[in-house]
């Protein structure tokens, strides 16, 4: 599930996506457009500029920004960052691994094995959706559609 922090943070980002190019904004305003507590902000802020994402500067015309286009940064990048893994159980996470006490055989869980092909396709479209598609569309994907023939007898 995605926490308050994600949340906050991607609320921020998108903020941060919508100004101009060259454009910064002071903290202060990010948590007042977002409804966002700024000493919470502040921490978030301050983990992804600390992984490259956004970069800050200090006195005037200064503030935060993206540091490189919305379209190179990946959601589950920034939801990794500040959330850390994305598998709804320890033991099918590919980054922060935990046998469970209660397993004899991870190998064979099936609960394990479902649980991977959630953290797969939770990651499939995370990896794969920008922040630029992001703040275009609320991050949504279309579907594959399948297409039907309509049969004559129809």
């Amino acid at each position: 599930m995605l926490t308050k922090k994600g949340k906050y943070g991607l609320k921020a980002l998108v903020d941060l996506a919508r100004l101009a190019p060259g454009e910064t904004a002071f903290i202060n305003d990010v948590a007042a457009r977002n409804n966002i507590p700024k000493k919470f902000l502040d921490t978030i802020l301050l983990e992804l500029r600390n992984v490259g994402i956004l970069r800050s500067k200090k006195g005037p015309g200064g503030g935060y920004s993206l540091s490189r286009p919305a379209s190179e940064i990946r959601i589950g990048h920034v939801i990794r960052t500040l959330d850390g893994p994305l598998a709804p159980i320890r033991c099918a996470s590919r980054t922060a691994y935990e046998a469970c006490d209660d397993c004899a055989d991870p190998e064979t869980c099936q609960v394990r094995r479902s649980m991977t092909d959630v953290r797969d396709a939770i990651a499939d479209i995370l990896d794969n959706m920008t922040l630029e598609q992001f703040v275009a569309d609320g991050g949504r994907i279309e579907p594959e559609k399948e297409e039907f023939p309509i049969s004559a007898a129809s």
